[in-house]
C-alpha cells in the first residue's frame, strides 16, 4: 500500500480533475485535452502520453458505456461496423510504430504532428459541426444502405490510425462523421454508439501501447484518481454553461494548441 500510495502524484491527479471536469462539460474526448497537456506541461514523451492516455480514456468511458446501453442508446450494428475498420487498422498503426521505434525522434515528430493535426480537425469539426452536416448530408443523401456500411467500416479504419498515434479523434470527429452517415437516427444513439465504439477501441490501443512499452501506470492511476470525480462534477454543472460560450473557447483553445504542436 506505500508503495502505491508513492506512486500517485497529486500534480497529475489534479489534472486529471481538471481534465475530467471539461470533458463532463462540454462531452468532448479526454486525449484532445489530456494528451497535450502530458506532452507540453509535464513534458511526457509523446508515445508514452498518447499510451496511457488511451487506456485512462477506455477505463473512464466504461461507466458512460454502460449508462447508454441501458438506456437503449447504443446501436450496437454501428458498433460492429466502426470496429471492424478501426480494430485492424489500431493493429497495423501500432505494429508499424513497433517496428520503427517509439521512442526514436521521427515517430515522437509524427506522433506530435498527427496529434496537432488532430486536434485542430476537432477544433474545426467543433465550429462548423452543422455547416458540415449540412453539406455532407446533401452528398450522403442517395447512398445506398450498402455503401453507408462501407463508409462506416472506412470511418472506422481512419479513427483506428488516428486513435492509435494520437488517442484524439473518437469524440467529436467521430460524431461528426456519424450524424451524416445516419441523419435519420437520434443524436442520443449515434453519441451513445460512439462512446460504446470508443471502449474497445481505445482499451486495445492502450494494450498495444502496454505492449511495446509506452505505457505509465502510476501517471495512469494518478489520472483516474483526479478525473473519475471530475467528469461527475462536469457533468452536473455542465446545463449551467451555455454551449455558445463553451464551444468557441474550447474550439479556438484546441486550435491553439494543435498549432504548436504542428508548428
Amino acid at each position: 500500500m506505500p508503495t502505491f500510495m508513492n506512486a500517485i502524484n497529486p500534480l497529475y491527479s489534479l489534472s486529471g480533475l481538471v481534465v475530467g471536469a471539461l470533458v463532463g462539460f462540454t462531452g468532448v474526448g479526454g486525449g484532445s485535452l489530456m494528451t497535450p497537456l502530458l506532452v507540453l506541461v509535464f513534458g511526457i514523451h509523446p508515445a508514452t502520453a498518447v499510451g496511457t492516455d488511451l487506456l485512462y480514456a477506455g477505463l473512464t468511458k466504461i461507466g458512460g458505456s454502460a449508462v447508454h446501453n441501458y438506456n437503449r442508446a447504443v446501436d450496437w450494428r454501428i458498433v460492429g461496423r466502426l470496429a471492424a475498420g478501426s480494430v485492424p487498422a489500431a493493429a497495423v498503426t501500432l505494429l508499424l510504430l513497433n517496428y520503427f521505434g517509439k521512442d526514436t525522434k521521427s515517430v515522437s515528430t509524427i506522433i506530435t504532428s498527427v496529434l496537432g493535426f488532430a486536434l485542430i480537425l476537432t477544433a474545426i469539426t467543433l465550429i462548423l459541426r452543422r455547416w458540415l452536416l449540412k453539406r455532407l448530408a446533401n452528398a450522403l443523401d442517395r447512398r445506398s444502405p450498402q455503401q453507408i456500411t462501407a463508409l462506416t467500416i472506412a470511418l472506422g479504419a481512419v479513427l483506428g490510425a488516428l486513435v492509435s498515434l494520437s488517442s484524439v479523434g473518437a469524440g467529436a470527429i467521430g460524431v461528426t462523421a456519424l450524424l451524416t452517415l445516419y441523419p435519420k437516427m437520434p443524436t442520443v444513439r449515434i453519441v451513445g454508439s460512439d462512446i460504446a465504439h470508443a471502449v474497445p477501441l481505445t482499451l486495445i490501443a492502450g494494450a498495444g501501447h502496454w505492449w511495446i512499452g509506452s505505457v505509465d501506470w502510476s501517471l495512469l492511476f494518478s489520472l483516474l484518481i483526479g478525473s473519475l470525480p471530475g467528469i461527475a462534477i462536469g457533468s452536473a454543472l455542465a446545463s449551467k454553461v451555455p454551449d455558445r460560450v463553451l464551444r468557441p473557447v474550447l474550439a479556438g483553445t484546441l486550435a491553439l494548441i494543435g498549432g504548436k504542436l504542428v508548428f
